[in-house]
């Protein structure tokens, strides 16, 4: 079973992400700002982050650019969720390791269109 670690300040984009990942047979762990995820990935690395740009203590971007530095790091599939939508967000997510990027609100169909083009499902 594959593993996903979920990351956003949000606890209801946590709560909706967590049961469609689950339907999608997925493991999940939950973070709820960046400084928590990297903690998560030094005790196990996941196979995917479905990551939140905007959050407070460190942001999606600070945790992309720390989790890539760890051992490991280059592995799990990176999607961005966010509601950043301008071309520069979108190219700066891609050039710090972003695997794809995908708007809020969110539903079951995108999630699982975005994690079967990343190779995923």
């Amino acid at each position: 079973m594959k593993s996903c670690l979920i990351v956003d300040d949000s606890k209801v984009i946590r709560m909706v992400a967590k049961k469609i990942l689950h339907e999608l047979s997925f493991k999940t762990e939950e973070a709820e700002d960046g400084a928590a995820a990297l903690e998560a990935c030094k005790r196990a690395m996941p196979d995917a982050v479905l990551l939140d740009w905007n959050m407070p203590v460190m942001n999606g971007i600070e945790f992309l650019r720390a989790m890539r530095q760890l051992p490991g790091g280059d592995h799990p599939i990176v999607v961005f969720c966010t509601t950043e939508n301008d071309i520069e967000h979108i190219q700066e997510a891609i050039t710090a390791g972003a695997n794809e990027y995908i708007m809020k609100p969110f539903d079951s169909e995108i999630l699982q269109a975005k994690f079967s083009q990343v190779g995923l499902l």
